[in-house]
């Protein structure tokens, strides 16, 4: 299962209540489709200072998380884990877990967004469906529809499903600027995907629905 959720805008309790639902929910993977990109990192500190008791980063924690990152550059590279989604981010072991488990994508407003090292969309493949994750879908370009069928963007209110021939558009709503704080959980069903969202309190509010995509090799485009 994968959680979405977007347009968090600096709400890290927000961020932190999707990430907390939909994980509860057996999510294992997550895209944040932006707004603000930097949320993701933020979140994590802000977490890390929690679970310390709110209390300062402390010379004996960089010494700790120096130690856990040193000791981690000689074990092999690992292939990021499906199992539970982690609970705690306490330490750098733990920071390292929750990060391999987040796809995320820049707003136009951002700096990231202009970092040419940075990817404005990214390209995941979902059991044998290629998705495009973008925060605006205005910046999807003929080569991405033609490309994939799945797209996950942000910037909308509400959460819902559009499909335009054979290709589908899912936004999990906003967590923050909307008449609702919502996500949503993305799931594989037999051949097929099925997509629910719900509001912060765990109250669905788009009842599952099953994408059926055709199968078809991408074709990708490299420049």
């Amino acid at each position: 299962m994968i959680g979405v959720f977007s347009d968090s805008h600096g709400d890290l309790e927000a961020f932190d209540a999707a990430y907390e639902l939909l994980r509860s929910k057996g999510a294992r993977r997550f895209l944040f489709a932006g707004a603000r990109y930097t949320d993701l990192d933020e979140w994590v500190l802000w977490r890390r200072q929690k679970s310390r008791g709110g209390r300062e980063y402390s010379d004996a924690d960089f010494l700790a998380d120096v130690t856990n990152w040193l000791g981690s550059q000689d074990a092999l590279p690992r292939t990021p884990s499906r199992a539970e989604a982690p609970a705690d981010v306490a330490s750098e072991d733990d920071r390292r877990l929750v990060m391999e488990r987040f796809i995320r994508v820049p707003e136009r407003e951002s700096l990231q967004y202009r970092d040419p090292s940075i990817n404005n969309k990214v390209m995941d493949l979902m059991g044998d469906t290629l998705c495009c994750v973008v925060h605006d879908k205005n910046d999807l370009t003929r080569d991405d529809l033609l490309n994939a069928l799945l797209f996950v963007h942000g910037k909308e209110p509400d959460p819902k499903v559009v499909q335009i021939g054979p290709r589908y558009f899912l936004t999990p709503g906003r967590l923050v600027g909307a008449a609702e704080q919502t996500c949503a959980l993305l799931e594989k069903v037999d051949r097929n995907l099925r997509f629910s969202a719900f509001r912060l309190d765990g109250h669905s509010i788009l009842e599952p629905q099953v994408i059926v995509l055709e199968k078809k090799a991408p074709k990708l485009s490299l420049k």
